[in-house]
Formats: C-alpha cells, sequence, structure tokens
C-alpha cells in the first residue's frame, strides 16, 4: 500500500487531501505543529507526527518510510503574517522538506506552490501559464515572491535527484477553510461592504484541488509545473454569484483605480496595528488586476475537473455553518 505524508494536514488544502487520499484508501501520515488546531481533520484518517518545517530532524523523522511526500504546509493566511516569517517558513521550510525527501529517496515529491507565483498579467495577454514567473517586488506580495523561490529551490532538488513535481493552485473555495483564506468572501458578504475593484481572480473547490495534486503525483512530469485553476471571474461575478448562494446583496459600487494605491499603501501600514485584517498590500495591489489563469496543461495531463463555483461556495458556508465557524466570527446564517 502506498504511504504518503501531507505536511500542513491541518489546513484548508492539506485536510481536504488528506480526505481525498482517504478515499482512495491510501495511508496517511500528517505532519502538525504542536500547536495547530485540528477542526479541518475531524473525522479523517492519518497517522499525526508533531513536527516543524524549520527543525529538519522532525522532517527527517516524518518523511521515513513514506512513498510520497505532499508539501503542502505554508503561510496562508500571509496577509496576517511578517515577511520575515512568510520566508521562513514557505521558502525555508520548503529546502527542508526537500532535503528530508531526497534524503529519504522517496517516489515523488509535489510542492503545493501558488499562482501568485505567475505574478501580474503581461500586456497583450489574458491568461496567465505555467511559463510565467514571478514580476513582483519582495515588498509588494511577499507570498507570490516566497513560492517563487520554493519553486526554484524545487529545480535545484530536481537537479540532484528528486522527483519532484509542484502544483499552483488559484483561490480556493470550498469545506475546511479555517482560516478564513477565500472563505472570507463568505463572512464579508454576510457583513455587507459597499463596493468592489473592477478586477478579477479564479477559484478552484478544495476537493477539486485535492484530486489535483494526487493526480500529480500519479500522471505529472518530474519538473514541471502545474496550474490547479477553476473558474475565471470578475469580483462583481464572484459576489454575485455568493448573493445568489447566501441570499446577500451585491456590493453597488466600484473602486476606482486611482483610489487602489493610497489603499494599498494604508492596508500596509495598518498591518503593524494589532488587527485582524482581511487583507495586506499585496491584495490590495492585486485587487484591479485581471488574475485570469489557464489550467488547460493541468486539464489534458492530469485530468483535472472542475466543479460549478456556485457548489464551492455552498458547501464552504455550509461547513462554517454546521461547526460554529458563522458564529465564531459574530455572524449570523443566512439559510
Amino acid at each position: 500500500m502506498t504511504r504518503v505524508l501531507v505536511t500542513g494536514s491541518t489546513g484548508c488544502v492539506g485536510a481536504n487531501l488528506v480526505a481525498a487520499l482517504n478515499e482512495r484508501g491510501i495511508e496517511v501520515v500528517g505532519l502538525r505543529r504542536r500547536t495547530s488546531p485540528d477542526d479541518a481533520t475531524h473525522g479523517l484518517q492519518m497517522e499525526v507526527v508533531i513536527g516543524d518545517l524549520l527543525d529538519i530532524g522532525s522532517l527527517r523523522e516524518a518523511v521515513r518510510g513514506v512513498d510520497w511526500v505532499f508539501h503542502v504546509a505554508a503561510v496562508s493566511d500571509y496577509w496576517r503574517t511578517s515577511l520575515k516569517r512568510i520566508l521562513q517558513v514557505n521558502v525555508e521550510g520548503a529546502r527542508n522538506m526537500m532535503q528530508a525527501a531526497l534524503e529519504a529517496g522517496v517516489e515523488k515529491f509535489v510542492l503545493t506552490s501558488s499562482a501568485a507565483a505567475l505574478g501580474f498579467p503581461r500586456p497583450g495577454r489574458a491568461l496567465l501559464d505555467e511559463r510565467d514567473r514571478c514580476n513582483l517586488r519582495v515588498q509588494d506580495f511577499p507570498y507570490a515572491y516566497s513560492k517563487q523561490l520554493a519553486e526554484d529551490a524545487l529545480q535545484e532538488y530536481v537537479k540532484q535527484g528528486l522527483p519532484a513535481i509542484s502544483v499552483l493552485p488559484a483561490a480556493v473555495m470550498g469545506p475546511r477553510d479555517i482560516k478564513f483564506v477565500s472563505g472570507e468572501l463568505i463572512i464579508q458578504a454576510i457583513k455587507g461592504f459597499p463596493a468592489l475593484p473592477r478586477g478579477g481572480l479564479n477559484y478552484i473547490d478544495a476537493r477539486d484541488l485535492a484530486k489535483g495534486h494526487i493526480a500529480a503525483a500519479e500522471k505529472g512530469r518530474i519538473g514541471e509545473r502545474y496550474i490547479l485553476a477553476g473558474h475565471n471571474m470578475t469580483h462583481r461575478e464572484t459576489m454575485t454569484q455568493i448573493a445568489d448562494q447566501l441570499g446577500t446583496r451585491v456590493p453597488p459600487g466600484e473602486i476606482p483605480d486611482w483610489l487602489i494605491p493610497p489603499m494599498a499603501a494604508l492596508s500596509g501600514l495598518m498591518q503593524w496595528l494589532p488587527l485582524n485584517l482581511p487583507i495586506d498590500r499585496g491584495r490590495m495591489l492585486a485587487s484591479n488586476k485581471y488574475l485570469y489563469y489557464d489550467n488547460s496543461k493541468a486539464v489534458s495531463e492530469l485530468g483535472l475537473n472542475i466543479r460549478p463555483f456556485a457548489d464551492s461556495i455552498r458547501d464552504a458556508y455550509l461547513w462554517y455553518k454546521e461547526h460554529g465557524y458563522l458564529a465564531r466570527r459574530g455572524v449570523r446564517p443566512t439559510r
């Protein structure tokens, strides 16, 4: 039986990956920090090991006897995290995991990167694809920059013999998002806000993303990167679908482009305050861009399937409702 290690097993992507592996009857070892909450993994089957990406000794122990490694762990709520911490976890931590996997001789290593690593759109091209690299400064979007550095490290390890592949998820919507990454849209839709920027984003369901990870391990070509993306939608289209599912109101106004840079600067300053902000400088700068992705490589080579976005919204909302997360965020159910 195949035995796999999933780092970041208690987060949204990791927990949905564990669930998909459970469905396939694959034995799972889940790496987590001692302080990580286990809400997202309730009811899932996995052997829990305690470790830390910055402690390579704990990673060597965790990877012992496994066939595949899915390195999912990263700073996901990056708008609430310092630059130093983002680079430590997303780059140094990824290197440590690759080194431990190389030493252990694993059969396959899948790095969860991010579509953010592709940067902002290029003139004359509607869709970003696997040829693109981050074209942003570290201070403008530390998360995107860190993910590109992690992919660069992966290529170094491929040359050393690590059978590695990277997958680049778009924005993730679905159950088990306990850190409210894309799920924050649900909370903000219920609370209500007055205006939207004119840009757009791509969303993939967390469960489709999990299946894409497994397909990458089974079918992906060593050293290749695959964009795991779903629906390209404007922000207004996204909020309209959320409103249809939740019975909320679509924000009527539009944030003008000239206001985005000063709002981004203000967001950067406010990060130093003890506030739980839903956005940071990088996300604000990206908000009026059309971050649309071409998933054709993953569709053709991995067999990636995408469910309707409405299903992702509904199931994420119901998961929050059933597990008490709406109450924790101070909002009442709409349906």
